[in-house]
Formats: C-alpha cells, sequence, structure tokens
C-alpha cells in the first residue's frame, strides 16, 4: 500500500551525513523498485548490508510440473497436507504459471535459526490456523486468523509462531502487490466506495535495532533456487527507516462487503490485483433484497481465465461438501456454477456466513507434483 510511513531515527536530509554516537557513520540502503521509479524506502543501517562471510552451495525449490496444460475442473484438499517443523520446507507449490505461484504451508516452528528473502517475488501470506509475530528490520507486525502478510519483494523476515498449529496459503506475485486502481484516487488515497481504507492497513511498529556481530544465516530465493548466505551482522540492526516499500497487514474481516439487490459479480470482492491476476475476498455479508433474487451464483463460463478459491471457513451456498483448507481450480474454456439444486435453495435465504480467498489468474495455472498428493480425482464429476 502507497502510505508514507517512518520508524526509528532517521537524518532531517537524505544522502547527508548521519553518525552514530561514537562518531562513526550509520549505512545508507536505498530499497528501490522497478529501479529507481517506483515505490522505495530510505534505511539506515549500523553497518553496511553487504559484509558476506559465507556462501553455501544453492538448492531448487522449483515447482515440478504434473500437468502443464489441462482443463479438468480440480479440487485439492489442503489440510492433507502434512505439518512440517521448518517453515521453507513446509511451503508446497501447488498451483503455478508466470505470474504466480500458490502455496500451502503447514509450519510447526517458529524461524529462530535462519532469516528468509525472497528476492523475486511479492509473497502474500493469509493466515487460516495459528497467530504469531512478523519479524522484520522494518519493525514487527502481529497476525492472527484471517490476515494476510503482505511482503514486499527483497524483505529480509522470520515469522514467530504462538504455537504449532499453522496453516498458510501463500501466494508469490512476480509483480508489485497494488491495492485495486478503481479503489484510489490520483493521489493514490482510497477513495469513499472502497471497501476497505487505510485504518484497516497495519504497518511495522516496534522498531527493534538489532546491534550485533555473528554468524546469521539468510535464505535467498531466486528463480528457484534458494541460496544459502551467512552474513557477518544481524540483517535488522536498522535504527530507522522512511519510504513506501515496506510489509504491511490487512485482515480479511476488516473488509466490509459491497451488496445489491441484484446478485453482484466477483469483482466486487476484489481486494488486491497484480499484473495478470486480482485477489478477491468473500466475506459474512447480507443476501440479494429483490423480491425474486437468487442468491447462488448463476453459471459461468470463464473465457480468458482461470479461477482458484480457497475455502477458509463458514457456509458456501455455491458448493456440497466443502470443506476448512479446500481449494478448488475453474480452468478457463469450459463453464462452472452451482452444485445441483442450490440455485433454487439459495432463494430467499437473507445471509452468508462465508470466508474464502479467490483468485482469478488470467494466464493458465500449471498444476504440480505437490497438489496431485492431495487431489480430489473426482471432483469434475460433483455436477451430476
Amino acid at each position: 500500500m502507497p502510505i508514507y510511513h517512518t520508524l526509528g531515527t532517521i537524518p532531517p536530509k537524505r544522502h547527508t551525513v548521519f553518525r552514530k554516537p561514537d562518531g562513526e557513520l550509520y549505512a545508507e540502503e536505498l530499497v528501490s523498485t522497478e529501479g529507481f521509479s517506483s515505490l522505495y524506502s530510505l534505511v539506515y543501517h549500523c553497518y553496511p548490508p553487504t559484509i558476506v562471510k559465507e556462501l553455501g552451495e544453492p538448492y531448487s525449490v522449483e515447482p515440478k510440473i504434473a500437468r502443464a496444460k489441462h482443463l479438468k475442473h480440480t479440487s485439492l484438499i489442503g489440510f492433507n497436507v502434512q505439518p512440517e517443523d521448518d517453515y521453507l520446507q513446509s511451503r508446497k507449490p501447488v498451483l503455478v504459471n508466470q505470474d504466480l505461484h500458490i502455496s500451502l504451508a503447514a509450519p510447526r516452528n517458529s524461524m529462530t535459526d535462519y532469516f528468509y528473502k525472497n528476492s523475486q517475488a511479492d509473497e502474500v501470506i493469509f493466515i487460516h490456523q495459528g497467530s504469531g509475530t512478523l519479524k522484520t528490520g522494518f519493525g514487527n507486525i502481529l497476525f492472527a486468523y484471517g490476515d494476510y502478510l503482505v511482503v514486499p519483494r527483497g524483505t529480509i523476515y522470520q515469522l514467530e509462531f504462538d504455537g504449532t498449529d499453522n496453516r498458510l496459503f501463500i501466494i508469490e506475485s512476480f509483480s508489485p502487490i497494488r491495492s485495486p486502481k478503481r479503489y484510489r484516487n490520483q493521489y493514490g488515497q482510497l477513495m469513499e466506495h472502497s471497501p476497505y481504507c487505510e485504518r484497516d492497513i497495519r504497518r511495522p511498529q516496534n522498531l527493534q535495532t538489532h546491534d550485533e556481530h555473528g554468524d546469521f544465516k539468510i535464505r535467498i530465493k531466486k528463480q528457484g533456487l534458494i541460496y544459502p548466505y551467512i552474513y557477518g551482522t544481524h540483517p535488522f540492526d536498522f535504527i530507522g527507516w522512511d519510504g513506501f516499500h515496506y510489509p504491511w497487514a490487512f485482515s480479511i474481516h476488516d473488509f466490509e462487503p459491497i451488496t445489491g439487490r441484484l446478485h453482484q459479480p466477483p469483482p466486487v470482492h476484489q481486494t488486491f490485483e497484480g499484473n495478470n491476476f486480482v485477489i478477491c475476498s468473500f466475506v459474512p455479508r447480507k443476501y440479494d433484497y429483490h423480491p425474486l433474487a437468487i442468491p447462488a451464483p448463476y453459471n459461468h463460463s470463464n473465457v480468458d481465465s482461470d479461477e482458484v478459491l480457497y475455502y477458509v471457513d463458514g457456509d458456501f451456498m455455491s458448493r456440497k461438501h466443502v470443506v476448512k483448507g479446500q481449494i478448488t481450480l475453474h480452468p478457463g474454456g469450459i463453464p462452472h456454477g452451482p452444485h445441483p439444486g442450490l440455485a433454487e435453495k439459495s432463494i430467499g435465504k437473507e445471509a452468508t456466513q462465508e470466508l474464502a480467498v479467490m483468485i482469478d489468474p488470467f494466464n493458465p495455472l500449471m498444476i504440480t507434483e505437490e497438489a496431485l498428493k492431495i487431489e480430489d480425482e473426482n471432483y469434475y464429476k460433483s455436477w451430476q
């Protein structure tokens, strides 16, 4: 979200002398996007962020594609992904294309012995189960059930969980994550008709400067590889920073639904966007109030986009036998719609308690080997 923010201590002017109490210079770093032409922050470190002590052998985390081309309604039972102790090992990519990767994760343990940086993608981490703290040099953000954590590329972070029962739905975007343009005025401010506003955005707080030397393990992801780095100083040695490029959080529970007399199309649920895809939030809301309204969604042919729904909680008017953590993929090129009898059943209902995350990508998604392990192979027959 393009909101100016600052924490800690910074000098009055950029690129000027800024000294520690002992007279040494703090190390200024520009963290910029799209070269020097888009969002950026200026960070002031206790030590230069360039002190590399060791570089290990990179290893691949590239998704293994099982179905590059397909035309089949697909369902994945996300909670069948087995928990693992390590955060990075727990991340299982299930649906991918050139614009984004969608993963599921069930990490038991906090990140305590290493830090992580995705150097090529913004990450949107949806918290389905669990709570804790997102720790970065920019400051900390508390998180809980229903939070979207938006971590821009290049941000070194740790996730500290309060317990061992954690379920995450992760989107890696190879373009910046933005609020929808139609919700913003010419100055970037969210407008009155937007389903959320700046008050709902939680920015980093409680900056803690780690003025430390040692061996600090950082796992850096780029082009499908993890590069193990060891730096000589703590990556969270920020004394202060300011700018527009930093992690932030938004709760799905703060999304205010847009309703109408007749069924509203999915764009009213849009929450974020990247290049060639959108992210939407389906939340509890009043149903359509025309006297002859059919609240259940109509049959729909997605001609030029796939549709992914991640079911979080509540009841779903258009689907039978939905479970928490289930993913449905309805590929572009064939229609989908409510299961038999549910359109009739929805007539007269006044509200829904559904909670879900939807992603509409405009380039086809490929299905990975990890996805096949949790596939409901008969889902495509569920309209019979």
